[in-house]
């Protein structure tokens, strides 16, 4: 299979996870990647790894999934743009490439010259991609952002997830919740943007924001306030089930799990779910033994759905209800998502080889072409490729040492 993306170069100046999760996403689907970082302090987010207290897989490894998540599939090079030697180095990059994708601020894009105007002046022929916390217009365009702020605080997610009565703000699920699925949405804005040059001959300046990502995630319920012309009334929702459905919802196991029931039609699933449950004369009840009769009592229905799931343990529902055909799922932890057999099965949990040669494994990104798997390559060490790329540009060792005694590359 040929990879779609294949002879497409990608230039990114970004940092962080939100942005380079694009080119790591790009790279998957065959995109040459060239990561650049500042050639003294490289991407902040390797700080983040000190800061955040996050630890390698084994003391003296140099894998860190932090890292290796976003910038898989990359090659490194050191280059720090505020010199002026470096800019030829830059200009060439940019002509050779066919996206250049960045997360800088206005403010930064324009004292570097990496603007659009800038990047379009060495080659009018790139697709200009900006990923924002606020978008590029209006008064919050030169303000920063991070998922947790504009993805989840301002997008609708906390609010959502956030029970009025409780003393504090539900979090994120997990590190670069939003950022992810931004990266996502950048990658794919980035293919139409490709798509499109290649029917028109004309290249695209492409935007995403974080805020913007965040709101479509939500649009479901954003979409109903704009109806109905103010905010949503909250509704405290039933302790199990739904006022009308007692297969919808989260039911808690004898051992303190959790199991996910989403049979949308309860007259259909109630007379299985019985029989697995071990207790078949509940779907000949007169008080649930007809649909209208089990949407009228659910509450009291729910009541003993309740009962039953939390008379057995985890693993023994798991596998009773997998018996059936009404929809449900296991609440799973990080580690048994990464065990999934579905996801394996499927190669979404992807083998990688990380710079120590030890053998990893990383979240594939969920997007195949002709049923294969993603293959995955490592993220680059810092500024690992600096040497190889610039030689390739047609840089010369004497120029390529003089760059590096100057401090524009390293």
């Amino acid at each position: 299979m040929r990879n779609p993306m294949e002879g497409v170069r990608v230039l990114e100046v970004a940092q962080f996870t939100f942005v380079p999760a694009a080119g790591a996403v790009l790279a998957d689907w065959g995109a040459e990647v060239i990561k650049i970082e500042h050639a003294e302090r490289g991407d902040a987010q390797r700080g983040l790894v000190r800061v955040l207290g996050y630890e390698a897989a084994s003391e003296g490894s140099s894998f860190y999934p932090i890292m290796e998540g976003p910038n898989r599939g990359k090659r490194s090079v050191g280059l720090a743009l505020e010199r002026p030697a470096a800019r030829k180095v830059l200009d060439e990059l940019i002509r050779t490439s066919d996206v250049f994708l960045t997360n800088f601020l206005p403010e930064a894009r324009a004292k570097l010259r990496i603007d659009v105007e800038d990047v379009r002046a060495v080659n009018p022929d790139i697709v200009y991609v900006r990923g924002s916390g606020f978008g590029v217009r209006g008064a919050e365009a030169d303000k920063g952002g991070y998922d947790s702020t504009a993805f989840w605080a301002r997008g609708g997610s906390a609010a959502g997830v956030t029970t009025p009565d409780a003393d504090r703000m539900t979090r994120m699920p997990a590190g670069a919740y939003g950022d992810s699925m931004g990266g996502m949405t950048i990658a794919g804005g980035i293919a139409a943007a490709l798509y499109s040059r290649a029917m028109t001959g004309q290249p695209s300046v492409v935007d995403v924001s974080l805020l913007g990502v965040g709101a479509w995630a939500t649009q479901f319920t954003v979409n109903l306030a704009l109806m109905t012309g103010g905010p949503l009334p909250v509704r405290t929702p039933p302790r199990h089930g739904s006022a009308t459905n007692p297969l919808i919802g989260a039911y808690r196991t004898s051992d303190q799990r959790w199991i996910e029931l989403s049979m949308l039609q309860p007259g259909r699933y109630w007379a299985e779910f019985c029989k697995l449950a071990g207790r078949a004369e509940l779907a000949t009840d007169e008080r649930f033994d007809s649909t209208e009769k089990l949407m009228a009592n659910a509450a009291e229905a729910a009541g003993i759905v309740a009962e039953i799931i939390a008379s057995r343990p985890f693993e023994e529902w798991t596998e009773i209800l997998s018996r059936g055909d009404g929809q449900w799922a296991a609440v799973q932890n990080a580690w048994e998502v990464g065990q999934d057999p579905s996801l394996r099965a499927n190669g979404l949990i992807a083998p990688v080889v990380d710079a120590d040669g030890v053998d990893r494994e990383l979240v594939a990104n969920p997007v195949q072409f002709d049923e294969t798997p993603a293959t995955l390559t490592r993220a680059p060490q810092f500024a690992e490729h600096t040497d190889e790329v610039l030689l390739s540009l047609g840089i010369s060792e004497e120029e390529l040492l003089a760059l590096k005694i100057d401090g524009a590359v390293s």
